[in-house]
Parts: C-alpha cells; structure tokens; sequence
C-alpha cells in the first residue's frame, strides 16, 4: 500500500481533537433550554445537537440533516467521528411527525441556515470560532433530498450563506419513480443539477435497495435513490457505493426509543454498523477537507485506493471531474 494510501486510512478512524456535545432548544421552548436564556441573544429555530472540537481554532461548519422520523441523536457517533477531526457539526432536530411533504424542512433549513451568522458564535466556547465561509451541507435518506432541494433552490427559498459542498447520504425521493414526495428533486435528465459548480458527494448502500421483509418496502427503492441522484450531478463530484450495507447503517449502534427500536426492522441491515459509520464518517471528512480548503491528498488516496482504501467493501467508486 502507498503512502498515501495508508494516510487516507486516518480519515476512518477517531481524529485527534477531543469531542464536546451541546443540545440547544429552539425558540419556542427556550424556557427549557440547557442552555440559560441569558448565554444564547439568538436562539435557533429548531432544536440542535452541536459537536465540536473541544480544543482552540477556527474551524469548518457542517449542518447534518437526519432521516425520516428519526432523531439527531441517532447520528452522535458520527458526529463525534466527523468532530474529531476538526470541524462543528451542527444536526437540528427538523421535525418528530412529518407528512409526504417536505416543504416545511427546506424552510426550517434555510432558517437554520440564516440563524448561523447571527446565532451559533454565541453557542460557542470563547476558544472555539466557527467559520462560516467554509460551510458544507449533508443529509441522510429524506435529508438528504432535502439537501439537495434546499441547494437547488426549490420552492424558489435561498440563504443568506453559501454552501460549499453538498453531501447525500443515502439519499431518497419518495417512494418510487412517479411516487417522489413533493416538491420533487430528481428529473431523471443526466447531469441535470444546477448547482452553481457546488462540490456534490453521493454515498450509497448496497442493500438500501433490498426489502427487509414483505410487509414493508425497501428503505431506499430504485428509481428514486443515490444512483439517481448522482447521474444528475454534474462535476466536480463523487460517488461511493457499501456494497453490504443497508440504509441505517452508519447510525449510532444502539438507538433507543420506539423509533430507535424500529431502525433494527424496517431496513435490510449489514452485519455491523460500525464499518459503515466508520466509512461514512471518513470519507465525509475525506470529501469536505478537499473543497473547503483542508487539502485533497486523503480523498485522492481514497479514489485511488478503492477498496484497499475503505474499511468496507466498495460496490462503487466514480468521480466526475
């Protein structure tokens, strides 16, 4: 293996700064809020867990965006993973019951979007800045499509900040080809997406497409899943493929609750949930580092490593640049 190679194989494994979490209430419930009304002059608009480097610096900002009907709280080990090396991961709880319609988590997420200027700092330790012209956006299943709408600028809402990368996660449109949930994301046109040449990452799961069991679709149906989305990116972008993984692995490895409880049933699982995570995280971390200005050596050594590279097996590896 090459150097570089075994450089790359850090981005998989827990970085070097140590990981603080705060959960912040939004607005509404401000009362309630771990933190006191006197410490936050702008409160969010939605609920936020918030991992960051626990040490000084200046550092890039990724807003997560959760699956359907599932808790911020499920990713905070990714979190932890992507915050370790270095960067404040922002996952606003959008929703706890939601309709087909995704309309009201693009808003909510371009108000998050806005509140970040005004708002986040003050969150903050004195040691730890945020800045926020190197800021990504990533979302997971229904987030993810809600990623892509927001950057896309659907239901004509923009934000006061720019993105500069745009990450899916295993991201979904509906429930089949014809079946997208409102307001539609994918239009089946090659290279179709407009995004003002934002740096466009698309990670799929080899068994998202799969049934669990027949009483329930597949998590992530074809038609309407990371293969569609990636033919309508257009470059500079890349594309992953788990080959043995399903739709919620790269989740927390125990989720508590009823939804909790229910991430073990409805997808088509791996065996582990940690590989996947592992790699979700690393090459989030890879990919984000590259286009906000943090060097493109482990996302390179990634691409020409493959499945040496990865600590799961590969199904894909595509770039377009």
């Amino acid at each position: 293996m090459s150097t570089s190679t075994s450089s790359s194989l850090n981005v998989f494994e827990v970085g070097k700064y140590r990981v603080e979490f705060q959960r912040v209430e939004a607005a509404e419930t401000r009362c309630c809020s771990s933190k006191s009304s006197s410490s936050v002059s702008v409160p969010p608009p939605k609920p936020l867990l918030i991992g960051l480097p626990g040490e000084a610096g200046e550092f890039p900002v990724l807003l997560l965006l959760h699956g359907f009907l599932l808790s911020n709280s499920f990713y905070s080990q990714l979190i932890q993973h992507i915050a370790s090396h270095g960067f404040i991961v922002i996952a606003p709880q959008l929703y706890t019951v939601a309709g087909s319609d995704t309309s009201d988590e693009i808003k909510s997420t371009a108000a998050i979007t806005n509140w970040l200027s005004e708002g986040l700092q003050s969150l903050l330790p004195p040691h730890v800045q945020a800045n926020l012209d190197k800021l990504a956006l990533a979302g997971h299943s229904r987030g993810g499509k809600v990623s892509f709408a927001l950057a896309l600028g659907k239901e004509e809402i923009t934000t006061s900040l720019k993105f500069s990368a745009l990450i899916g996660i295993d991201p979904v449109d509906g429930m089949d080809k014809g079946k997208q949930t409102p307001p539609p994301v994918l239009t089946y046109v090659p290279h179709s997406f407009d995004l003002d040449d934002m740096a466009v990452m698309v990670i799929g799961t080899g068994l998202g497409e799969v049934r669990r069991n027949p009483l329930f679709p597949p998590c992530a149906p074809k038609g309407v899943n990371h293969e569609d989305f990636f033919y309508e990116c257009r470059k500079p972008a890349c594309y992953f493929v788990a080959k043995d993984y399903g739709h919620l692995d790269m989740l927390d490895d125990e989720t508590k609750g009823v939804r909790g409880k229910a991430t073990y049933c409805l997808c088509k699982n791996g065996k582990s949930r940690e590989p996947m995570r592992k790699f979700v995280g690393g090459v989030m971390v890879a990919f984000i580092k590259a286009y906000l200005g943090g060097g493109t050596s482990e996302l390179i050594a990634i691409r020409e490593g493959g499945h040496e590279a990865a600590p799961i097996e590969l199904q894909t590896v595509e770039f377009l640049l």
